[in-house]
């Protein structure tokens, strides 16, 4: 979950446009329209590049369109907070998505023109999603027999792809992304196998192992914004910036590590666009790991070197400098909540001169709800001198407020997040396991717990 919520951050921080509630275009070179089932936000909003290209407001129906004149075929991303998924437009196409917030990635499915392609995509991240867990099983074996297993995989998507393309004789640009959404997820695989069990192998054993490496492409602009392909570059970065002795899981956190995974960036990546964006999500990584905030500056100024993209530049300051105002000692940073009764109330105003435990949970995540409830039991009985504050990623509705009575929870202490892109800048909020522990005043002892964290208890 962690991640997910990064992957949020890292592409709908860029130039967020007002939302429009009027479409006005001349051209109807394509059209994406869409509806969502039990909607968390009011909006939809469309990116191409991490750059806004509208937001989107939902009508009675909870449906949304719109119209693009000039488009660049290619990647798109559709989110709906705080959930996302890439698609892909391209001149002429007339796509129509329905999507449930409750279980987004699973509920997606597209009608019309240019259909098959993202219901292509769709299916692949499902399926090899679905095989995660049967993969983390087989890390055990041997290099050949991971492999074997991999390729396995990979040919049935295969065959699933060329009949997929026979259908609908897709474009160039169609094939190069669909063929990335299976082959790219595998070989980040491959690269996370030889990060946990590739200490140490022989030269020819490395040479065997990575000979898949020769048929992907290092440089491809198409997939810049693609997140299989980023995930499995960031991957190739990590098992080139280690040292035959150096065990992946040990160094991933230490702020050297990134700066040489930036060095190695440096090294191996010469495409500007997709390097920035590389750059971008090692920085993100390092600036999250909030034990390493004291090293964060050390960091950046190879940072600083290395990109020169000005929008990310001042974002990834602007993420520094926000997590400096969630230190301890400095009061909570003043957001709008949406209380029980459904109104707007500030932030400040629900400490009531208690110490306070602040923890959060998601609509979408209604089992990891039910383990956060019985934590929260537990501390409790333990600290009942605190008060306890419960907060939604998403507006509540009747069914979220009745949920929490059936669960005997507190409802004058349960809030919802009004505008998630305000909210997770200024508290940082990148976890869906991140608690916030306040004094009596308002003021933080530390901004960065962690719920799950059995220390929690020591922290109060």
């Amino acid at each position: 979950m962690r991640d997910f919520l990064i992957f949020v951050l890292l592409f709908h921080n860029i130039l967020f446009f007002s939302c429009k509630s009027e479409i006005n275009l001349n051209d109807k070179d394509a059209f994406l329209g869409g509806q969502i089932v039990n909607p968390s936000s009011n909006y939809v909003t469309l990116y191409k590049n991490n750059i806004s290209i509208d937001c989107l407001l939902l009508d009675s129906n909870n449906s949304f369109e719109i119209e693009l004149s000039d488009i660049k075929s290619g990647i798109y991303k559709v989110e709906h907070i705080p959930e996302y998924q890439s698609i892909i437009i391209e001149s002429g196409d007339s796509l129509w998505m329905r999507a449930n917030s409750s279980d987004f990635n699973k509920s997606i499915f597209f009608s019309g023109i240019g259909s098959s392609k993202n219901n292509f995509l769709m299916d692949m991240k499902l399926k090899i999603d679905e095989e995660s867990q049967f993969l983390s099983s087989k890390y055990s074996l041997n290099s050949d027999d991971f492999s074997n297993i991999i390729d396995s995989l990979l040919i049935q998507k295969k065959k699933s792809w060329i009949k997929m393309d026979s259908i609908n004789n897709l474009t160039k640009i169609a094939q190069k992304i669909t063929m990335a959404s299976y082959v790219y997820p595998y070989a980040t695989i491959r690269e996370r196998y030889s990060l946990l069990r590739g200490t140490n192998w022989t030269t020819n054993k490395d040479s065997i192992y990575f000979n898949y490496r020769r048929f992907l492409n290092f440089e491809e602009k198409d997939l810049a914004f693609f997140e299989p392909y980023i995930n499995y570059v960031i991957n190739f970065l990590n098992e080139k910036s280690l040292d035959s002795s150096m065990y992946y899981f040990k160094h991933k956190k230490n702020t050297n590590f990134n700066i040489k995974r930036l060095q190695t960036l440096e090294n191996e990546i010469s495409g500007r666009e997709l390097k920035n964006n590389l750059a971008r999500a090692i920085a993100y990584d390092e600036i999250f790991n909030f034990k390493n905030h004291l090293d964060h500056e050390n960091f950046l100024q190879y940072y600083f070197a290395i990109n020169t993209n000005t929008m990310f530049l001042a974002e990834i300051l602007n993420l520094h400098n926000d997590i400096k105002k969630m230190s301890k000692g400095f009061y909570l940073p003043e957001i709008n909540l949406q209380n029980s009764n459904l109104d707007s109330v500030s932030s400040n105003s629900i400490f009531n001169n208690k110490k306070t435990l602040i923890y959060f949970w998601s609509q979408t995540q209604m089992n990891h709800y039910g383990k956060t409830i019985k934590i929260l039991n537990k501390i409790k009985k333990i600290k009942p001198e605190y008060q306890y504050v419960g907060i939604s990623l998403q507006p509540l509705n009747q069914l979220a407020i009745d949920v929490n009575k059936m669960m005997k929870q507190e409802i004058e202490n349960q809030y919802a997040i009004i505008d998630f892109e305000e909210a997770s800048k200024k508290w940082i909020i990148s976890l869906i396991n991140k608690a916030i522990i306040l004094d009596s005043k308002g003021r933080i002892v530390n901004g960065f717990a962690n719920f799950f964290d059995p220390s929690i208890i020591n922290q109060l």
